[in-house]
Formats: C-alpha cells, sequence, structure tokens
C-alpha cells in the first residue's frame, strides 16, 4: 500500500484525486482550510509557507512515511496587475509555488530512502499559455513547471517520477460560482471540444502517472484542457 499526501484534497479536482487514489489502494493524508472529523486529514493554511513542514510532519506521523505527492492546493486571482495588492502577490506565489516546492523538499528525503516516489504537481493552462489579468497566477503555475523539470532530472537516479498536471476549464463549484451564465456559454465556444473537464479526468490521470506503468514518464507538463492550449 502506497502513502499519498495531498494538499487540498477537501472539494474539486483534490478531491476527485484523494477518493479515485483510496478506491485504488492507497492510504491518503489530505488537508484543507475547511474542518475535517478524518484523522487522515490536517485543517492547515498552506498560503503560510512554515505550515508546509507541519504538514509534512503530520502526514508522516499518521503514515510512517510519504510515497506520493500530490500538490495540488492553490489559489487564482483574476486583476490587471497595476492593481495586485502585494498581500495577494505574496499568497498567490506561497501557494501555487513556494509550499509545493517546500512540501517537494520533506517527502523527498522519504523517496530517496525507499528509492522510489511519486510528485505530482497540479499546474494550470494559464501556466502553459499565458493568461491576461491573471499574470502572477500564470507565473507562479509556470514556476511550477520549471520545478517539475529540474526535480525530475534531480531525482530521476532514485526512481522517482516528477510530473505536472496542466487543467484547462474544470467543472466545479469554483469554476462554476465564478462565471455567469452567460461567462460560460462564451468561455465553451472558445473551448475547441465545447466543454469543460470534469475533475474525475484529472483524477484518473493522477492514477494513471503514479503507476509502474507510467515509470519512464518523467519531467513532462500535460496540458488536459480539452484542446484550449492548441489554439483556435
Amino acid at each position: 500500500m502506497k502513502n499519498v499526501l495531498i494538499s487540498g484534497s477537501t472539494k474539486g479536482i483534490g478531491l476527485a484525486i484523494a477518493q479515485e487514489l483510496k478506491a485504488s489502494g492507497c492510504r491518503v493524508f489530505g488537508c484543507g482550510r475547511s474542518k475535517c472529523e478524518d484523522e487522515n486529514y490536517l485543517s492547515i493554511d498552506l498560503s503560510r509557507t512554515e505550515n508546509a513542514k507541519a504538514l509534512y510532519l503530520a502526514a508522516k506521523a499518521k503514515m510512517g512515511s510519504i510515497d506520493i505527492l500530490i500538490n495540488n492546493a492553490g489559489v487564482y486571482d483574476y486583476s490587471p496587475i497595476e492593481k495586485t495588492d502585494p498581500d495577494t502577490a505574496q499568497r498567490l506565489i506561497n501557494l501555487n509555488l513556494t509550499t509545493p516546492c517546500l512540501l517537494c523538499k520533506y517527502a523527498v528525503e522519504d523517496m530517496k530512502q525507499n528509492m522510489w516516489g511519486r510528485i505530482i504537481n497540479i499546474g494550470s493552462i494559464s501556466g502553459a499559455v499565458g493568461e491576461a489579468n491573471a499574470s502572477l497566477y500564470s507565473a507562479a503555475k509556470a514556476g511550477l513547471s520549471g520545478l517539475t523539470k529540474s526535480l525530475a532530472l534531480e531525482l530521476a537516479q532514485y526512481n522517482i517520477t516528477v510530473n505536472q498536471i496542466n487543467p484547462g476549464w474544470v467543472d466545479t463549484d469554483l469554476a462554476n460560482e465564478a462565471l455567469s451564465a452567460e461567462e460560460k456559454n462564451e468561455t465553451l465556444e472558445i473551448i475547441p471540444q465545447r466543454r469543460f473537464i470534469q475533475p474525475w479526468e484529472v483524477a484518473k490521470l493522477c492514477r494513471y502517472l503514479i503507476s509502474q506503468d507510467a515509470k519512464g514518464l518523467t519531467g513532462q507538463s500535460i496540458n488536459l484542457c480539452a484542446g484550449l492550449s492548441c489554439g483556435a
């Protein structure tokens, strides 16, 4: 049984991943900002980077070691760069890039000892192609892609793979609450498949990436976006 640490596991993509990996036989330790009675869960704010170590230690105390790390927690901000205040900017960078980097730092210690590991970073299509009025978010997710490639090279000799999934628009409460019915229809018009990605699609891809069948796949950023990254 593999031990999985996943950040941001209470809803949307993170919840779908947690459910999929539990169903596959993994032991999953999750986290989020909301309260939960699950003993394999920690309520924590990962925009405070010092909490990365606290999360790792809590998961390690419960499971013994971390075999698989999935950096899913993130935050999105849509505003012109001149209207982005310093506190928002710092929170974006912390949660989308710095905390994932620190969680990798801690989890890799276990993976190296075991000579096996899987790291999956959940990025965004915005980091792959850019998004106007979401420049800091796009920059942080692009930085995550750089981290993914560099760690893949650094850890390959230890039988540790590092990959990134870049979802496009995903059918989650967050997306549906952010868009009016008219805005959703307009968004669908620019997506080649004319649909939003479902959270379970990301979860199924995670399940494949942690499998032995995917052991040769590392350092890759996979755009799971219904064709959005290909252009019109």
